[in-house]
C-alpha cells in the first residue's frame, strides 16, 4: 500500500472519529461514525485483508449503524444544548487532550517506523482464516458480543415502548 494512501485514510478516520465526539446532533455523530468505519474498512482493503474490510463495511456500516439510526429515531433523541458556563471543565479537558497528545508524540518518537513493503502470510485476510480465528480462538467473545447487542436492542425497544403516563381527562358533562 502506498504510504500516501495510508496517511490519507488514517487522517480521514481520525478526523471523522473526532467528529463523532464533537458533534451535538446524534444523527451527525452517527454519520461521522459511519465515515470512520468506512475509512477503517478501506484501510483493511488497502492492507490486502479484503474479506475483513468488506465485512467491516457491510456488517458495521450496513447493519449496526442502521440499527443505531433506528434506535435514535425510535427514542426521538435531540441535540442537547451545552451550557457555556463550564469554563473549568473546558480547561481540564484541554489539559487532558494536551497530555494525551504529548504522550502520543513521545511514544511515536521512541518507535522506529519502517515504511515500506510488508510481507504477509498467503492466507491472511481470507474467509477461511477469519472463520478459524473468529469461531475458534475468539468464539466466547463473539457470542458474548452477539448477546450484548441483542440485549441492547431489547432494552431500547423496552424503553421506547414504556407506557406514557395516562392523562387525566375530566368526564364529559351532559347538557340538557
Amino acid at each position: 500500500m502506498p504510504v500516501a494512501l495510508f496517511i490519507f485514510l488514517a487522517l480521514v478516520s481520525i478526523i471523522s472519529a473526532l467528529g463523532v465526539v464533537v458533534q451535538k446532533s446524534p444523527i451527525h455523530c452517527l454519520l461521522a461514525l459511519i465515515m470512520t468505519l468506512v475509512s477503517i474498512g478501506a484501510l483493511f482493503i488497502a492492507l490486502d485483508a479484503v474479506t475483513v474490510g468488506f465485512l467491516q463495511i457491510i456488517v458495521y456500516v450496513g447493519a449496526i449503524m442502521v440499527l443505531f439510526l433506528f434506535v435514535i429515531w425510535l427514542l426521538n433523541l435531540q441535540a442537547e444544548p451545552v451550557p457555556a458556563a463550564h469554563l473549568g471543565l473546558k480547561f481540564f479537558a484541554t489539559i487532558a487532550v494536551a497530555g494525551v497528545a504529548a504522550e502520543l508524540f513521545a511514544f511515536m518518537a521512541r518507535t522506529k517506523v519502517a515504511l515500506g513493503a510488508v510481507t504477509v502470510a498467503a492466507g491472511y485476510g481470507s474467509i477461511d482464516s477469519l472463520a478459524q480465528t473468529l469461531f475458534g480462538q475468539y468464539l466466547m467473545a463473539f457470542e458474548t458480543t452477539s448477546i450484548l447487542l441483542l440485549v441492547a436492542v431489547i432494552g431500547a425497544v423496552a424503553v421506547a415502548r414504556r407506557a406514557a403516563p395516562e392523562r387525566i381527562v375530566a368526564p364529559k358533562q351532559e347538557t340538557p
